[in-house]
């Protein structure tokens, strides 16, 4: 079994662990108290340091829905799956670590010492920016379109949220830090190639967007002309 399908089952059998014991029928629950168990294993800046180290970790591999898992486990198991079988299982590994627990971090700039984090995400993000340098022409029939191209939509989508305020629960901040935190791994790891494969996803959103455009516009005609 690849690492990343790993990574991908301790995500998924962490959260139903951290959903199951902060029900009403854990069995937990008469033992350890919620607040205990938000600082145990997910991360929050005061909680770190007052001692609560283990959770930058824990808080990697627990998601706060059936949505936010779901989304995530997609992503890991394209971007993880590819690279692993480009880079190998150790380098995948390790920028899913470096990349979720620097995030957690610096996510302490961006949202303060209380907010609590979780998820996955932030370590995904930085998987996407080694692929768009390694391999962003690599297709994938989940996402139907190149890996290039839904690394570099996935970010400026996550700019833009950051320039134009989204807001809610979504930490669109620790996102971008993620995908930069995998930007000189991707330079790194890509034998020299980094330079032609950004240049790759580049035009590949240059394409998308004129082909997006065109179709829009089409759309719209189509909808004056019917009136």
């Amino acid at each position: 079994m690849s690492r990343t399908n790993l990574l991908i089952i301790l995500c998924v059998l962490s959260s139903l662990f951290y959903w199951y014991a902060g029900s009403e029928a854990s069995v937990f629950k008469p033992y350890i108290k919620p607040e205990l168990l938000d600082a145990l294993l997910i991360f929050q800046g005061k909680n770190f340091f007052k001692g609560y180290i283990s959770a930058v970790i824990t808080a990697l591999f627990i998601h706060a829905d059936l949505t936010h898992l779901v989304g995530n486990m997609i992503f890991l198991f394209v971007f993880g799956n590819t690279l692993e079988k480009e880079l190998g299982a150790k380098k995948v590994v390790a920028a899913f670590m470096v990349g979720g627990v620097s995030s957690f971090m610096a996510g302490i700039l961006f949202y303060g010492m209380e907010t609590m984090m979780l998820g996955a995400s932030a370590a995904i993000f930085t998987l996407t920016a080694i692929a768009m340098l390694t391999k962003p022409l690599k297709f994938s029939w989940l996402f139907f379109m190149p890996l290039g191209l839904v690394a570099i939509i996935y970010f400026l989508y996550n700019v833009a949220a950051v320039l134009y305020t989204a807001g809610g629960s979504i930490g669109y901040e620790a996102h971008i830090f993620g995908f930069l935190v995998g930007f000189p791994m991707g330079v790194r790891w890509s034998r020299g190639l980094w330079k032609r494969n950004l240049l790759i996803a580049v035009v590949l959103l240059i394409i998308y967007s004129v082909v997006v455009s065109f179709f829009s516009t089409g759309l719209v005609q189509l909808q004056v002309l019917s009136r």
